[in-house]
């Protein structure tokens, strides 16, 4: 990866990561290691996504790929846990069906 790319990786990382450590700060849970790395981990794993447009554009501005990820970086992690959540309660179910079936 040149250069340019890889610093601009970082950054989206960096404003994923410090966006979930905010989220964090702000509610009403208590913190624990736990929480505060998977919320890192979350953010951090969302901003990148923000480079996706560079393919289609890739003369696209670094500030706009930075807001994108911010905007990911906000949303994209309560979406992301939302959707994990509902899928693991549709393999639960689906998998406890089946056990049951079998018995």
């Amino acid at each position: 990866m040149p250069n340019g790319e890889t610093s601009l990786l970082a950054k989206l990382l960096l404003i994923g990561a410090v966006i979930g450590l905010g989220q964090l700060m702000v509610s009403s849970e208590q913190i624990t290691t736990r929480l505060l790395v998977g919320r890192m981990i979350l953010g951090a794993a969302v901003a990148p996504l923000a480079a996706i447009p560079l393919l289609k554009f890739p003369d696209m501005p670094e500030l706009v790929v930075v807001g994108i990820a911010c905007a990911l970086g906000i949303l994209g992690s309560a979406f992301i846990e939302a959707g994990l959540k509902r899928l693991a309660e549709y393999f639960m179910k689906r998998w406890g069906s089946k056990s049951h079936e079998t018995e």
